[in-house]
């Protein structure tokens, strides 16, 4: 079941996908790349560098409380690098596997690396519940018309604690890494809600370019609970649960389901750009990673027979 699982993840988030092409056809992906402009690009660029920059405080934060090092210009980078490999990536936690083992290559401790990038997760993902929590108390219309996509959420966050209990040996070590982090907790907290803050802006921006003009009041919590659902682990790179969200959330407030999954696939497109600079780093640590061609070794032979005379 293990190794079935990844390809199980992708095969729902595909088949959420096909349903709402089926269901909405492909007007909503069309309308949605025909409005995307130059100012909603910049815009998308400049939210992302934010969002990156707050973002990677916060894993250089709870690193440092375990003790490892971590500049923060090196932090910003390799997060830009996992923001664009989960984008680009199926089930959309690659990237952070890679920046998690990458880090702890050069930290030497692989282990207290990974632990690190999955605390400053979970510490993302915590702040993002509570405000979905107080959003399902506010709206609870709102939350039965959402219900076959909240549902499954709340399956998975029922089910860590079980699978707590069954790894409590191989989650010794975490928990005593979490203890550490929560000293740090006010700045954890606060990075954590500006990062969030920033992802809701980029939706906002996604929202007014695809011609939603409900006032901010109305569209924050669709857009709220829509980030809360990303945190299912059954996408493709980011799509599947978000688009079907937006879709429910958008229909029940009244605005129209088409222009929920419009927003949607604006706000994917627009996330994918804001992310772009990580392909950029991608490309120069490739540059920097590929070994010195052949041709260019005999010229220092002669020098290296000499040096050994």
């Amino acid at each position: 079941m293990k190794k079935l699982w990844p390809w199980g993840r992708l095969l729902i988030g595909l088949g959420i996908l096909a349903a709402l092409l089926w269901w909405h056809s492909t007007d909503a992906f069309v309308a949605a790349l025909h409005a995307i402009d130059i100012e909603s690009i910049v815009l998308a660029l400049v939210i992302g560098l934010v969002t990156t920059v707050l973002n990677a405080a916060r894993w250089r934060l709870v690193a440092r409380r375990l003790g490892l090092h971590l500049p923060l210009a090196a932090a910003i980078t390799d997060y830009y690098r996992s923001q664009f490999l989960n984008a680009v990536l199926p089930a959309g936690v690659l990237g952070d596997v890679h920046r998690a083992v990458s880090h702890g290559h050069r930290s030497g401790d692989v282990a207290r690396g990974v632990r690190a990038v999955f605390l400053e997760r979970v510490a993302g993902q915590g702040v993002a519940i509570v405000a979905g929590v107080v959003v399902m108390f506010a709206h609870p219309g709102l939350v039965s018309a959402m219900a076959p996509t909240l549902i499954p959420l709340g399956i998975v966050l029922a089910a860590l604690p079980v699978l707590a209990r069954r790894r409590h040996r191989a989650l010794a070590s975490t928990f005593t890494d979490l203890r550490a982090a929560l000293r740090a907790w006010p700045g954890i907290a606060g990075l954590s809600a500006a990062a969030l803050a920033g992802h809701l802006a980029l939706f906002v921006v996604a929202a007014r370019v695809a011609g939603a003009t409900a006032p901010l009041g109305r569209l924050l919590p669709l857009l709220l609970l829509a980030l809360l659902v990303m945190a299912l682990p059954v996408n493709v790179g980011g799509w599947g649960p978000r688009e079907a969200a937006l879709a429910l959330a958008f229909g029940a407030a009244g605005l129209g389901s088409a222009q929920g999954l419009t927003v949607s696939v604006v706000y994917g497109v627009l996330t994918l750009i804001a992310c772009l600079p990580g392909a950029a780093t991608l490309l120069l640590q490739h540059r920097k990673d590929v070994p010195e061609r052949r041709d260019k070794v005999p010229q220092r032979l002669p020098a290296l027979a000499g040096a050994g005379q």
